[in-house]
């Protein structure tokens, strides 16, 4: 293969290359490109053809309708599994462009690339046109008189499948589990339909969030007995064809709909919905969007890619317009397996955002608790276990009982609840409290449930036996994983930084000891978090907080990092690359990061902390 680097020397790539999945050549990490390689990978990893049945930029030699010889460049070509690489043998055709080309391009779209195509082939029938948002799928038909057309479905089959499969089994056929960045690009892709076509620019999050409520809905039934006796069948599924009548338009419409009443009524959901909400897009809109998440298998997608997928679309609604930033998965979950919680430790986020510690801490003790339940198991043969019956009711009972997450935004608690059902649980503790605030704060009922919650969790767990001083949840937390608000655009009321030391100025006495003085006006947000990380946490307790480099350096946060070594054994501090913030655009109090790993020391014996 043309520049294609020896395996055995050590290839150094610009940061503006890639290598191709495919043929491995460098290749400039273009728009185009990095299409073509998500292309490469979800026809591999999703539809099952072979790398060894892909080529790119196949030449497709062709007779026009002047007798002219004419020639096409396909970007990417599927072959039939073990023959030749010609036009024979051809059957998928899949055009990759840039991602300012439009689908209606007079030189680059669908009708004058794809369709072009396929007319040009005499033997394959489907193809894919996409810009990385956009995804154009075409059948080549013939008809009584034997003209040529090629007609809109929603999918092509994979590897060893039919249309009939698609469109007759389409209810029985198990959906494919995303591979790459597929779902990221799929939850773009509807969040961007609903905002351009349906008018609900201040919606569109949470009628997709609706419709993605009603698919998890949907594969959590294959696990729950049926009252009837009958076997699973999907509802939330869509033909390939059926978006291409106004009766099957009106079918997909029903069978969303009917679930998303049947979920409203279902305990799982029930701090979710207040049973008034309903699905509003038009029958059109909801075929599309059904149409694009049908496609996958959520539950058995990993955590990670459903939740960077997720996480993705909530940044770019909900948080930036809080003026909020996710952490990235790979901090996260590094953070995670570094502090290695079990299924004993009561968790905590107390600025929980969309979720996405929590989620990655219960997808931890999923893979403990199947390592356990099935210790002769390894590999591939163990992850298929990950979602057995008996391994989700013990992470459902591990999260009702353990994991918790305080968050001040009420649209960021359904966010993360949302999250949480993703990761295949939706009974972790979310409650809408100012984490700042607590014990204290006006919303009297979510303070009444912690109090409640908690309350359950002792009596069920290994520390039931433990005098606690008090009955809420101070002092109650075995591990705390956060990344709480940074930076002055974040204000704290008064009345509530007065109440913690570090809400004080510092100042040494002639002895060179830190001394509490009067009330600062002016502590960041992330100082107050430390302290109230330590207060909720348990003797021994242990603490993973990103703060920025500053209060660990700064010569004007001393105080703060003497507070912090008087309170508490330092087990490790990460250095992070600015890199690790880069994509969140605007989010300069990022730039310096550290995660810091802390346990808290024992009042008893606080001179041990060692």
């Amino acid at each position: 293969m043309a520049n294609t680097p020896e395996t055995n020397e050590e290839i150094v790539l610009n940061d503006n290359q890639i290598i191709c999945a495919l043929t491995d050549a460098i290749k400039p990490a273009k728009s185009k490109e990095l299409t073509l390689q998500s292309l490469i990978a979800m026809l591999n990893e999703e539809y099952g053809f072979e790398m060894s049945d892909m080529e790119r930029d196949f030449t497709l030699a062709y007779v026009d309708m002047e007798g002219k010889n004419k020639r096409m460049k396909i970007d990417l070509a599927v072959f039939e599994a073990g023959k030749p690489h010609d036009a024979d043998g051809l059957i998928r055709i899949c055009i990759a462009q840039d991602d300012k080309t439009k689908s209606k391009d007079s030189k680059k779209g669908v009708e004058s690339t794809l369709q072009e195509a396929l007319e040009a082939s005499e033997n394959c029938d489907f193809g894919l046109w996409t810009n990385g948002d956009e995804f154009h799928f075409l059948q080549k038909e013939t008809d009584e008189w034997n003209v040529v057309q090629c007609n809109d479905i929603s999918d092509f089959p994979g590897e060893g499948q039919t249309m009939e499969d698609l469109e007759k089994w389409a209810d029985k056929i198990k959906p494919r589990k995303p591979a790459n960045d597929s779902l990221v690009r799929t939850f773009k892709r509807c969040h961007d339909y609903i905002y351009g076509n349906e008018g609900m620019k201040k919606t569109a999050f949470w009628e997709l969030l609706n419709l993605i409520f009603c698919k998890i809905y949907d594969e959590k039934r294959r696990f729950m007995p049926s009252p009837d006796g009958k076997s699973y069948r999907r509802h939330f599924w869509v033909g390939v064809k059926e978006q291409n009548s106004e009766e099957g338009l009106k079918n997909i419409s029903k069978r969303i709909k009917g679930i998303f009443q049947e979920l409203k009524t279902d305990p799982l959901f029930s701090e979710v919905f207040d049973g008034n909400e309903r699905i509003n897009l038009s029958d059109r809109g909801l075929a599309f969007v059904a149409g694009e998440l049908a496609k996958y298998s959520f539950l058995d997608a990993t955590v990670d890619v459903k939740g960077t997928a997720y996480e993705t679309i909530v940044s770019n609604t909900l948080k930036q317009e809080a003026g909020q930033f996710f952490t990235p998965r790979n901090l996260i979950r590094c953070m995670v397996e570094m502090m290695d919680p079990t299924e004993n430790m009561r968790v905590l986020d107390p600025a929980c955002g969309s979720g996405g510690f929590l989620t990655i801490v219960l997808d931890h003790v999923r893979k403990k608790i199947t390592e356990e339940m099935y210790p002769e198991l390894s590999g591939l043969f163990l992850v298929e276990k990950y979602n057995t019956y008996e391994v989700n009711d013990r992470v459902k009972n591990y999260a009702e009982k353990m994991i918790f997450g305080f968050d001040f935004d009420p649209d960021l608690k359904k966010a993360a609840r949302m999250n949480m059902v993703m990761a295949g649980d939706g009974h972790a503790n979310i409650f809408n409290i100012n984490s700042l605030d607590y014990p204290q704060g006006p919303k009297t009922e979510e303070l009444e449930k912690i109090k409640q919650t908690i309350k359950r969790s002792i009596a069920n767990s290994n520390d039931k036996d433990v005098p606690y001083e008090t009955d809420d949840a101070r002092e109650k937390f075995d591990l705390i994983f956060t990344n709480p608000p940074f930076g002055a655009k974040v204000e704290v009321d008064f009345e509530i930084s007065k109440r913690y030391e570090l809400g004080h100025n510092w100042n040494k006495d002639t002895y060179g000891n830190f001394q509490m003085g009067t009330f600062s006006s002016s502590e960041a947000p992330e100082v107050l978090f430390i302290e109230q990380c330590y207060n909720f946490l348990k003797p021994g307790g242990r603490l993973a907080i990103v703060l920025p480099d500053g209060i660990l350096g700064n010569p004007n946060t001393v105080y703060v990092r003497d507070w912090i070594l008087k309170r508490f054994r330092i087990l490790a501090s990460l250095d992070l690359p600015v890199e690790m913030f880069l994509p969140q655009v605007g989010c300069l109090y990022h730039s310096g990061s550290s995660p810091l790993f802390s346990r808290k020391v024992y009042h008893l014996v606080i001179t041990k902390r060692g």
